[in-house]
């Protein structure tokens, strides 16, 4: 067996950090199988096809695209990542379908202005858009994709949910026997207003969560996603301390509709890189919840003014005696009550 050639790590990532980013994010099961399935499950939608990679990175779902019979892939990575998908597309002899080209989508060029069947992308961030690119995406469909074409995946879907945070509040009221709840305290005053990456188990989920965002990727603009907002009241399914709230996404691709695949980052799904985002309330703030208690708040994710691929998440938690609430309501408050048995009634008669 001939040697193998000696790699230079720095000819394809920025820093040791992107290196390891990259690794993860490979290792990264569910979000690989999902990605695996919807494209190799639907070999019929990829036969004969073009297909733009748009962040192709390491050019692994590129590679997907042509295994499922792609006649062509153009894979399109802005970064010299490019450099190491061209030679993993070597290493699998892929390079007379797919063509990687070492430039932002924005200015890239398909030959003769042709347009692709097919638009794949993995260009989810933090909750969903979170240092995402989905804007170069939804660029890339309206130059290059025909008007009868597919986006994998074809939509995505935002949900918040009130939760408890015992990582952040109760496991630093006993640490060996010592009680460390000064420190705790001091841990979030530090990270206050700072979502954070966690693993949020679903157990210490207080709902099952509400539809913040649903976005038909076929048809939503850069401008749409400029601000994000939901106000509403929430009827706690669960007993248990609020702590803050717990945001996550879920991902579908074109395909049967009978068993329609998703990649999913709920609490109950199997774990992803990107866990989810926990936005922890101010101690003061944490309230003891009963089953059926309403929960009132709003939350809203604007664009950074300056980097405009980062968003800045803010939370209020307001009072569920002033705010409306879905009709029927499950709570437990008076009036809630009264207007539920009201509308049974008019049923009845």
């Amino acid at each position: 067996m001939e040697p193998t050639a000696p790699i230079d790590p720095a000819a394809y990532f920025d820093s040791y950090e992107d290196l390891k980013v990259h690794e993860i994010m490979l290792t990264d099961q569910p979000r690989q199988a999902a990605y695996h399935k919807a494209i190799l499950e639907n070999r019929a939608l990829f036969a004969g096809k073009t297909v733009l990679d748009v962040g192709a990175g390491t050019g692994i779902l590129s590679i997907f695209c042509a295994q499922a019979g792609a006649s062509k892939v153009y894979a399109v990575e802005a970064s010299n990542l490019a450099r190491l998908a061209r030679t993993v597309v070597e290493e699998n002899k892929m390079q007379a379908v797919i063509e990687v080209s070492e430039c932002k989508v924005e200015d890239f060029q398909l030959p003769n202005g042709e347009r692709v069947d097919i638009i794949v992308s993995e260009w989810m961030g933090f909750f969903l858009l979170h240092e995402g690119m989905l804007d170069s995406v939804v660029y890339a469909r309206d130059k290059f994709l025909k008007p009868n074409g597919l986006m994998f995946p074809d939509t995505a879907t935002l949900f918040v949910a009130p939760c408890r945070v015992p990582s952040r509040f109760d496991q630093w009221d006993n640490v060996s026997g010592v009680s460390m709840h000064c420190f705790g305290r001091a841990l979030r005053e530090q990270n206050s207003g700072n979502p954070e990456v966690l693993s949020v188990a679903a157990e210490h989920l207080l709902h099952e969560g509400h539809i913040m965002a649903w976005f038909d990727l076929m048809e939503v603009t850069s401008e749409e996603l400029n601000s994000i907002e939901v106000k509403d009241v929430l009827v706690a399914q669960r007993s248990g301390k609020l702590q803050g709230f717990c945001i996550w996404f879920d991902c579908t691709f074109p395909g049967d509709e009978t068993e329609q695949q998703q990649l999913s980052t709920n609490p109950s799904a199997p774990p992803t890189h990107w866990k989810q985002i926990v936005i922890p309330l101010p101690e003061d703030s944490c309230e003891e919840l009963e089953e059926r208690d309403p929960v009132a708040f709003s939350l809203s994710m604007t664009r950074n003014k300056e980097t405009t691929r980062r968003y800045d998440l803010q939370l209020t938690l307001l009072d569920p005696e002033k705010e409306e609430h879905h009709l029927p309501c499950e709570c437990h408050m008076t009036k809630c009550i009264l207007m539920k048995t009201h509308l049974e009634k008019m049923q009845v008669d």
